[in-house]
């Protein structure tokens, strides 16, 4: 049966946690396949205050093809920082090892599952300046990834020490209207400290149903979604500033529901290294508005930073924003079959998956689950040989084989957390043709009861959550086995890249945490 983990990243999930064994075993070297895939590291930049206790971060780890690795070895070199900062173990220091001065060597001793997607909060370090360090210091952190039987690879970061300041959002904010209706909330930000904060940038992850319903010259946007706001205003210490952020709610947002945005501060500095972060991943935070300019309160005078400056105190940096979508907007899913020919021996491809008819828009984002259980049942006479990766065998009740795995007459599929209204979502089945049958037939079906995350139950037409796949329609024989289902609007994938942004805008690792996030405060004047 498949993990949770597996399941949440078989639906879509950008940043999973890592697969480990439960216990270790044996290394073993790579096989010529495996010789084959590289590996991958980042280390995101990152800006720390001087007297501070410092930041956690930790490596994202991937590789070019999913694989096992042994004896995972992370080694830090944080020569480019001697005299000006220190990296230590968060923990699992018994893993961990100082073969020489500034460098820290860490090395897993379980099996562990590297994948393209990549995940991060393994070998977490903390980076912390030292009793020396002053504002204005950088330096440079080498982190280096390896394994038995792989090449290693190295990247390298930017350190750099500021002075201490401390943003604060303001309080949480709640919205209710119906789908296409515009609303304004305010968007607020406090200098509780002693220090003035030399500018702040605000970075915005709103569900799809949250949309800018006016865009500004100092904000960055992706189509409808705002992704931040920078200003350079100087913000006094014991003070609050507020700007009024018009928003509408996505017409074809799903009602009744619930979206929800998070707002999260940052220096400057801090942004810097947020946005090659974001850069990284092959993401964006998005183009400048062409309207004016977006005001915390009155228009002050820019102070140019003359040095870094970091927040020593994030835990007040997080706000949010929810919307009750109220009203009734759902949506109907319609299962896509196929029709392929040929002849015994062939292996032909199946196209296969659903469409949203609309009218509403399905975002799963936040939890990062299939907007619908899918099941795909291979026609008699055939074999399915080259299977998905995001499709499992169905075993039995609530019991299944592994990812991609051939041979099954009975598939599970996770898909996307997005589908927008209008778009459809489409996967390959390789199947062998075992035994002519005229019209084999096998049956796709969409929002199939399941005992797992996700699933979409408020169907408007349940009629039409099953389509037939057939082999061999009216007993034709020897076609080329292309499948002749017709053209599908398969722009999903582009939407959902842009809708999910926001998720690798706020993952974990872009600028490190702040030690002893335990809180959530806010502060107002």
């Amino acid at each position: 049966m498949l993990t949770h983990s597996t399941r949440r990243r078989l639906a879509g999930l950008g940043v999973a946690g890592a697969l480990i064994a439960a216990v270790a075993t044996p290394a073993t070297p790579a096989s010529a396949e495996e010789s084959e895939i590289s590996l991958g590291v980042y280390f995101g930049d990152t800006t720390i205050a001087a007297g501070s206790p410092g930041k956690i971060d930790s490596p994202i780890l991937f590789a070019s093809s999913t694989v096992v690795v042994h004896d995972l070895t992370v080694r830090y070199d944080f020569t480019g920082l001697a005299g000006k900062a220190t990296v230590t173990p968060e923990y699992d220091a018994d893993y961990c090892s100082t073969p020489e001065p500034n460098v820290l060597v860490c090395t897993d001793p379980f099996e562990v599952e590297l994948y393209e997607g990549g995940f991060g909060g393994l070998y977490s370090v903390v980076i912390a300046p030292t009793k020396d360090a002053k504002d204005g210091d950088e330096g440079t952190v080498k982190v280096s990834l390896s394994a038995t039987g792989y090449t290693a690879v190295t990247h390298e970061a930017r350190v750099r020490i500021g002075e201490g300041v401390d943003l604060a959002a303001g309080p949480e904010t709640e919205h209710s209207g119906k789908p296409g209706t515009s609303f304004t909330v305010p968007l607020r930000v406090g200098n509780p400290g002693e220090t003035v904060a030399k500018g702040a940038v605000a970075v915005f992850y709103n569900d799809y149903g949250i949309q800018a319903d006016k865009q500004y010259a100092n904000c960055t946007y992706e189509g409808s979604w705002l992704r931040t706001c920078h200003f350079d205003r100087a913000l006094e210490p014991r003070t609050s500033y507020v700007a009024t952020l018009p928003y509408r709610i996505a017409k074809d947002a799903f009602a009744p529901g619930f979206d929800y945005g998070e707002i999260l501060w940052l220096t400057p500095a801090e942004f810097e290294d947020y946005e090659a972060y974001v850069k990284s991943r092959g993401a964006t935070i998005g183009k400048p508005g062409t309207g004016g300019e977006l005001l915390l309160d009155e228009a002050g005078p820019s102070i140019a930073a003359r040095s870094f400056q970091a927040d020593t105190q994030p835990d007040n940096n997080w706000s949010s924003l929810g919307v009750t979508v109220t009203g009734k907007n759902s949506t109907d899913l319609e299962a896509v079959g196929d029709e392929v020919s040929g002849a015994k021996g062939d292996e032909v491809v199946a196209t296969v998956g659903f469409r949203n008819n609309g009218p509403a828009t399905l975002d799963y984002g936040r939890s990062g689950s299939s907007v619908t259980n899918m099941q795909v049942e291979i026609p008699t006479g055939t074999s399915a040989v080259k299977v998905p990766d995001n499709c499992s065998p169905v075993r039995g009740e609530n019991e299944w084989g592994e990812p991609g795995e051939p041979g099954a007459s009975l598939y599970r599929c996770y898909t996307s957390w997005f589908i927008k209204a209008g778009d459809a979502e489409t996967m390959e089945f390789g199947l062998r043709i075992d035994k002519v049958v005229p019209n084999a037939t096998g049956e796709v079906k969409v929002n199939v009861a399941c005992q797992c995350d996700g699933g979409f139950y408020a169907d408007l037409k349940p009629a039409n959550d099953a389509a037939k796949l057939v082999v061999n329609p009216s007993g034709g024989q020897g076609g080329d086995g292309g499948g002749d289902g017709g053209e599908l609007p398969i722009t999903g994938a582009n939407t959902a890249l842009i809708a999910g942004v926001g998720g690798v805008l706020l993952a974990a690792g872009v600028a490190g945490f702040v030690l002893a996030r335990r809180r959530r405060t806010h502060f107002t004047a």
